[in-house]
Order: structure tokens, then sequence, then C-alpha cells
């Protein structure tokens, strides 16, 4: 499953680095999607182009609610404080989780960054949430397991955490969010592209979460997380190979 992909980051490797401007310009474009999609998922209603109008210009979209203005905005700020974490290889940890989270849920400063204090429910969900005295001693029990997945593949690493993370579902609300900001924190600290779970895929995406209720296998997460990170790096490969074959016609010119 993963030859491929790091084939992929071989490759990528051979080519000279795109120039801080135009990796600047992907980040912005892939936080806009990300945006979208990840809050998507979680029942925000902006559309694509009104997310990045409320992320580019600040623009208020009429009829829509300040809160879903705030969920944008904060998932933004959040994207960007996970990429200043990765050059420092900031381990994961408990105060990372709740400032990630502090940053998603802006809109609701008596809840962020904190456990719930309340039992919360899933509609349809296969296995009851854990209760909030609980919370605490798994999500200690959750980051000390995760220390020890040496033997795992990054990627089924990370996709075990998601699973485990959304499993526990530690706050009132944020918690798809924060999981999946906090995959991809994971994935850039080891060198991989951070990935964008489509809205149109959320289907799929929570049928992992059943099927590993169910089977007590990563087995479906970790076959999406690969797939979209395969994904990325065939999509990077594209725009660098383009970019230095621009860059050889202009020497030859």
């Amino acid at each position: 499953m993963y030859s491929k992909i790091e084939a992929l980051l071989k490759k990528i490797n051979e080519y000279p680095p795109l120039t801080e401007g135009e990796m600047l310009r992907l980040r912005e474009e892939f936080i806009i999607s990300f945006t979208y999609h990840s809050n998507a998922i979680e029942g925000n209603t902006l559309t694509l182009q009104e997310t990045a109008l409320v992320l580019q210009e600040r623009i208020t979209i009429a009829q829509k609610p300040l809160k879903e203005h705030l969920e944008a905005i904060g998932h933004k700020e959040a994207f960007n404080y996970i990429v200043e974490l990765v050059p420092q290889e900031t381990p994961l940890c408990e105060r990372t989780i709740k400032e990630v989270h502090s940053l998603v849920l802006m809109d609701r400063p008596q809840d962020k960054g904190t456990y719930k204090r309340i039992p919360v429910t899933i509609q349809g969900a296969v296995k009851m949430l854990p209760e909030p005295h609980q919370v605490p001693l798994l999500m200690e029990q959750l980051l000390e397991e995760y220390r020890q997945y040496d033997e795992m593949h990054l990627i089924e690493k990370v996709a075990l955490f998601h699973l485990k993370f959304e499993e526990i579902h530690p706050f009132v609300d944020g918690n798809g969010r924060t999981g999946r900001l906090l995959l991809n924190f994971e994935l850039m600290k080891e060198g991989y592209p951070p990935i964008n779970i489509k809205f149109q895929d959320r289907r799929k995406y929570y049928d992992c979460f059943t099927d590993y209720l169910l089977k007590d296998t990563p087995e479906a997460m970790t076959e999406l997380i690969a797939g979209y990170v395969e994904e990325e790096l065939e999509r990077y490969l594209s725009i660098v190979q383009t970019a230095n074959q621009l860059s050889e016609m202009d020497i030859e010119r």
C-alpha cells in the first residue's frame, strides 16, 4: 500500500523545491478547500466560494450565521497554527490538542480548549461515547499508546489515532475538525502533504469509523488516508514537474 507513496515522495525530492511564494500560494489554496470540506462535513453551509470570500476578503455572507463565518476563520487559524509547529517538531500532546481546539471553537469561548463536562451522544452511533469523567484518563492513555506505535507505518499510526480520538470525542463540539487537523499535523511533521477529506466522501469516511468499532481494525481508515496522501503527492509532483519544465524553457531562451 505504501510503496507508491514512498516512490512519489522520493521523486518529488529529486526536483528543486518551489519558491517560498509558490508554496505560500499553494498553502492558501489548500486552506480554503480544507476549511470548506472539513466544516461542511460538520454541517457548515458556507459554499467553497463563500468560504474563500470569508477567508481571503473577510466578507460577510448575507443570510449565513455569524457562527459559520467564525468556524471558517477559526479553522484557518488552527491550520496556520499547526503549520508553525511543524518545523519545531512539536510532539503531539494534550496542550497542543487543546490549543488547536481553542482555535477551532473560537465562536464558543466557554467551551474551547476544555474537555466536555456533559454527556455527548452521536445519533446512530454503534457505540456509546465515554462519560465526561473518563475523558482525561482516556486521552492520557491514547497519547501514551500513540508514542508506542513505533512498528507501524505513519499512515497506519495516524489512522488509528484519529479513530480512537473520535471514539473518545473529548470535547463538547469541534471533535471532527480538531481530529482532522491533528491528523494533518502528524503527516506534515514527517514530510507528507496534508490531506483534505472531501465532503462528498463523508459517507465513506463515516463508514471507516463504523468499520473500526465493529471489527476493531483501522484498515478502512488507513486505506482512505493512504488514498488521499497518494492523491496529494501525485498532484504536487505534477505541479513541481511543470514548474521545473518552465524554468528549463526560460533558461533555453
